[in-house]
């Protein structure tokens, strides 16, 4: 709450594009700004000024000393109705004028000192003044920071009326205000709210709001004027305890970051709204660097839905994608637990910078030598708090990582550090990157709990048996996978790819292949009501050119038939690659490569993936035989995918058999067989011994607890028996060596 100001300025902004609920969203320029000031203690209206920015378009080569702001009389053809006129060429002389102007107006008047801006709304202020001084890196004067939103004071005398049903015209026609000009802009009946609006109609706008103010400070209403809204001169980072409690309305996701992008580039392209303290979270991928993507908490709910109005602006040369996200998916980024870090990030004001590639017996000294070396050779940037301004991240044992923060005071300081990129200390050159506390507490929390991301166990390709896991050969290849497909094609612009062969598409045919973002991947699957149609299709349309109605882009697509099983092992999370042998002796090279990682939703169904195994061989190893038995697809646990939509993650869900060599690939001995201790002996060749074996004892050591004496084990050459380095070796029997407890795997083959 702040004390009544002894002026109010209404304000009206116009662009060159949409107008109404819709200002500032295509991020058009300020091209008109009306004001008028209004005495609050005596009640009185000032005069209409009108501001226009036109850019000076003559040639810059001629001399043009004169001024580029000048002030133009009332003349007969003036249409808007105000009283002053002025032009400026560019917004930052658009912004000192108008600020000059309004202060000599206020010092002429002498009634006060103290004034306020009061708008219709939120968007003149933060959607178009802040946001385009932003990307013109341009200094807003200060009175820009505070405003009265006029709807919100109006709502205070009249609480049922919904703010953003509110308007200029419905305010004055609750407060019985006449309207001297009939034909009156109305927001709420404007047909195309993305047409540009009219010049004459911002003085007007300006001239209603200004008679409603009077209206609201006269009785009997008596209203005083004093809640403020603000705008965040700058970022303010902070902490997030991961028990915090975050609302699902204030989060929004921004993607397309240019990687070297840090939060306050993401501050800046937010100027305007509030973000909430150390709200501004990077994401890193995988391997610990940035992808591009970040979330931003704002204060409320307001600021949240303007921030989405601001989807598909520029940073530079980049256009930024902005979504809605929820607080658990902020909390999963920004969010720490741990108390180190939290006095770590304690201090207020202070530049924090990640080093990567420490030697794990890096210390405190090494790193304030590195920053500030003693022999004073090299420029010096000292680290604030010294040793406390270190903060080193280990793995939950206590293993170091090879990570570390260090805070620096000022930009000046890390600026200086960031200059020693890629030097050298100890025997590895160290990696430096400017960092926010949001990053800090992302990689902390990456080493120390379990991924953010559930991530699917990798198959052990090593060992993968050389069975075939594809389908067999008989079956219909009655459908079609394309491939090479424009990012921005939509099934439209498939079925126009088809041509005559649409009327052969199945209903619901077309399935559309999405990455782990959830974006196009080029790839699509079509079911045909016909084998023959599909490979028609195929033949006739393969590398022909495709063109996207949503881009300008063309390419060739590449067309191939398939089989409905070979959709059902994509759709497993199986491999389409032939590189390897198979059982198969006809060429299947042309069903293409391996799948993207996402389907989208099918509207078909699949049978289920037979067992890589079979029943008693299954039984040797019971963990992973009742999944080898029934293979099935990963559970979407990515909390960034919308819940109405199943998505199957490209998991292969096969893992290898038990090792054996190759004349032993499928003999699996029958549990019965296992459980007789007294089965008769047998020899067993070991190929692949390493030749550095130091002979008989090693193996022996190798198959301790078994019953194999010691003279039945020797070893081969290539031409005698007896010691040697060949790498093969006849054991003991099989059917015992078999249950041998896993992390013992020997390449066995019956002799």
């Amino acid at each position: 709450m702040t004390a009544q100001v002894d002026y109010l300025v209404v304000i009206f902004t116009a662009t060159s594009g949409a107008s109404g609920e819709l200002l500032g969203s295509d991020e058009k320029e300020l091209v008109q700004l009306v004001w008028q000031l209004v005495d609050v203690k005596n009640k009185k209206l000032g005069k209409v000024n009108e501001l226009l920015i036109k850019p000076d378009l003559s040639d810059l080569t001629e001399e043009k000393e004169e001024e580029d702001v000048v002030e133009e009389s009332v003349e007969e053809d003036n249409r808007s109705g105000a009283d002053n006129v002025f032009t400026a060429t560019s917004l930052e002389t658009a912004l000192n004028l108008f600020h000059l102007q309004l202060t000599n107006e206020v010092n002429s008047t002498g009634a006060g000192t103290s004034m306020c801006l009061c708008t219709d709304g939120q968007l003149h202020i933060r959607q178009v003044i802040h946001p385009e001084a932003a990307s013109k890196n341009i200094l807003v004067p200060d009175c820009f920071y505070s405003f009265f939103d006029l709807r919100k004071e109006f709502k205070k005398h009249f609480p049922t009326s919904d703010l953003k049903a509110l308007n200029v015209h419905i305010m004055a026609e609750s407060l019985s205000i006449p309207v001297d000009v009939p034909a009156m802009w109305d927001p709420s009946v404007t047909l195309d709210p993305s047409a540009i609006l009219p010049a004459e109609i911002a003085v007007q706008q300006t001239q209603i709001m200004g008679s409603i103010v009077l209206a609201l400070l006269s009785e009997p209403f008596c209203h005083t004027f004093s809640t403020q809204e603000r705008v965040s001169e700058k970022f303010e980072s902070g902490t997030c305890s991961k028990m915090e409690k975050v609302c699902d309305n204030t989060v929004i996701r921004a993607r397309g970051l240019p990687w070297q992008s840090s939060d306050q580039d993401i501050a800046r392209f937010f100027r305007g709204l509030n973000i909430a303290k150390g709200g501004a979270a990077l994401c890193l991928n995988a391997q610990g660097r940035r992808n591009g993507e970040a979330l931003v908490r704002f204060v409320s709910e307001d600021h949240r839905d303007l921030a989405l109005q601001r989807h598909k602006h520029h940073m530079g040369n980049r256009y930024i994608e902005v979504y809605k996200a929820t607080g658990e998916d902020f909390l999963k980024i920004a969010g720490g637990t741990s108390n180190e870090v939290a006095m770590f990030l304690s201090r207020e004001d202070q530049i924090i910078v990640r080093m990567r590639g420490l030697p794990f017996i890096a210390t405190h000294e090494q790193v304030l030598n590195f920053f500030s070396p003693e022999d004073g050779l090299k420029d010096m940037c000292p680290v604030s708090g010294g040793k406390d301004g270190i903060l080193f991240v280990r793995y939950p044992d206590g293993r170091p990582t090879g990570d570390a923060f260090v805070l620096f005071a000022c930009e000046e300081h890390a600026q200086c550090a960031l200059r020693k990129h890629k030097e050298i200390l100890g025997r590895r050159y160290i990696e430096l990157f400017k960092s926010t506390a949001a990053e800090v507490q992302q990689v902390l929390n990456r080493y120390s709990s379990a991924p953010l991301i559930p991530v699917a166990p990798a198959p052990l390709v090593s060992m993968l048996p050389t069975v075939s896991l594809l389908p067999s050969p008989g079956g219909v290849r009655d459908c079609l996978r394309l491939r090479g497909l424009p990012y921005t094609a939509s099934i439209e612009d498939i079925l126009t790819f088809l041509g005559e062969f649409t009327h052969d598409i199945r209903p619901h045919g077309v399935h559309m292949v999405l990455n782990q973002q959830g974006r196009p991947s080029g790839d699509c699957f079509i079911q045909m009501t016909s084998a023959e149609r599909a490979i028609q299709a195929s033949q006739r349309l393969h590398k022909h050119v495709m063109s996207s109605q949503r881009g300008a882009n063309s390419r060739y697509v590449e067309v191939f038939s398939c089989s409905a099983e070979e959709m059902g092992l994509v759709l497993m999370g199986g491999s389409l690659s032939h590189t390897h042998t198979h059982t198969h002796t006809r060429n299947r090279s042309g069903t293409g490569l391996s799948p993207p990682p996402c389907l989208s939703p099918s509207a078909y169904s699949f049978a289920p993936a037979p067992p890589v195994m079979s029943t008693e061989a299954a039984a040797l190893y019971p963990p992973m035989g009742q999944m080898l038995l029934a293979p099935r697809h990963l559970p979407p646990g990515h909390a960034y995918y919308p819940a109405s939509a199943q998505l199957y993650m490209n998991y292969a869900a096969y893992y290898p058999s038990p090792p054996g060599s190759p004349t032993t690939v499928g003999f699996f001995p029958s549990p019965s067989s296992l459980s007789s201790l007294a089965s008769p002996g047998g020899l067993i060749r070991m190929p692949g011994l390493t030749y550095s074996s130091n002979g008989v004892k090693d193996l022996i050591n190798a198959v301790q607890a078994y019953q194999s004496p010691a003279e039945s084990v020797s070893l081969l050459s290539s031409s005698l028996i007896g010691q040697s380095s060949s790498g093969d070796a006849p054991l003991m029997s099989l059917p015992a060596l078999m249950t041998k407890p896993a992390g013992q795997y020997l390449d066995l083959t019956l002799l």
